[in-house]
């Protein structure tokens, strides 16, 4: 599921609003810490919880070019 990050709220987590039109805490996993910067804006893939659907975490996050072939392929939703 894709969202667009809100603002960070610290401790490896973000808010995001995802395409369904929740808002959610998602968790940023360790092994994208330090590879991959998350900003405010930028555009993620999320997975929520099975037990708490107001959590999720990142599995991915979209490069600028990957947003601009989204956007025009019509693949955005958020």
């Amino acid at each position: 599921m894709q969202a667009r990050v809100i603002n960070m709220l610290g401790a490896n987590r973000v808010r995001v609003h995802s395409e369904d039109g929740e808002t959610r805490i998602a968790r940023i996993p360790g092994k994208m810490q330090k590879r991959n910067w998350i900003r405010e804006d930028d555009v993620v893939l999320i997975e929520p919880w099975d037990f708490q659907d107001e959590k999720a975490d990142i599995k991915w996050r979209y490069k600028q070019w990957d947003v601009r072939w989204l956007r025009e392929h019509g693949k955005l939703k958020v």
